[in-house]
């Protein structure tokens, strides 16, 4: 099965973002520093979203969101790419995923579905997690329902909404992120 958004729309993005990137590239931005001001976004995005204020932590989720894709662009253009500015990225990536999950389940903390955010967040990481350790023994993985522009959509659109459609998105993000998991577990055997 395929990702929500197919690969076709994700080069769409891509090229909506070169724009971006130039400008990025034009001032000598270096990609590294892109990808830790993504990181502090997602960490004002946290915050936000623990004081309960979660229109604006849901737009300064979405830019530290395309903060995660001009970083690569600009890495690309700019021929800085390296093995370890891939590493650091990703990882990066995996804490600017978790903080706003935390800031969300500290806000829950007095409802009945406060640990939904935990199970995004361990379903998220397994995604990346499966990605990462395919690749690292040698196979692609291409697949899976949510991957993290999908993931950041569902989460941006169940803040800006609020009321209900929050948990409703949490609840799609949890079981779609560990859903993806396993297609990609079930993927691995068959390339490994």
């Amino acid at each position: 099965m395929c990702a929500l958004v197919s690969k076709e729309g994700k080069q769409r993005l891509r090229s909506l973002a070169d724009p971006l990137a130039g400008l990025f590239v034009r001032a000598r931005v270096h990609p590294n520093a892109l990808t830790i001001a993504g990181f502090l976004l997602a960490v004002a995005a946290g915050f936000l979203l623990g004081i309960g204020s979660l229109r604006w932590g849901a737009v300064v989720f979405l830019a530290g969101g395309l903060f995660d894709m001009l970083d690569g662009a600009v890495a690309r253009a700019t021929g800085k790419g390296s093995r370890f500015g891939s590493f650091f990225d990703s990882t990066v990536d995996r804490y600017a995923e978790i903080v706003p999950y935390l800031g969300l389940s500290y806000w829950m903390r007095a409802e009945s579905l406060f640990f939904l955010p935990f199970l995004v967040i361990t379903g998220s990481l397994m995604v990346s997690y499966t990605r990462a350790r395919i690749e690292g023994l040698g196979g692609t993985c291409e697949v899976g329902l949510l991957e993290r522009p999908e993931r950041i959509v569902l989460l941006f659109l169940g803040l800006l909404i609020g009321g209900r459609a929050l948990p409703v998105a949490l609840v799609l993000l949890a079981a779609g992120s560990h859903f993806t998991a396993f297609q990609r577990m079930r993927h691995a055997r068959r390339v490994l």
